[in-house]
């Protein structure tokens, strides 16, 4: 439903996580505080464009990732 970011290998998320959480990643910190997917149900249902007439263009960006990048 929503676009990919590009292409992972089957452990490039886990190499990734463990090489930032080393780092001191602060995101890691913010996501343990607050439960984005909360707010999931509500920015789909005020965002996202359902009365399409077809299934031509871009598929959106992840609504909640969206809003983690407006609030961060």
């Amino acid at each position: 439903m929503y676009k990919t970011r590009g292409k992972k290998g089957l452990f490039d998320a886990q190499f990734n996580n463990e090489q930032l959480s080393g780092m001191g990643n602060p995101l890691e910190t913010v996501s343990k505080v607050i439960d984005f997917v909360l707010f999931r149900p509500l920015l789909e249902a005020k965002l996202l464009n359902k009365d399409k007439k077809n299934n031509a263009g871009a598929k959106p960006f992840d609504v909640v990732l969206m809003f983690k990048i407006i609030i961060l």
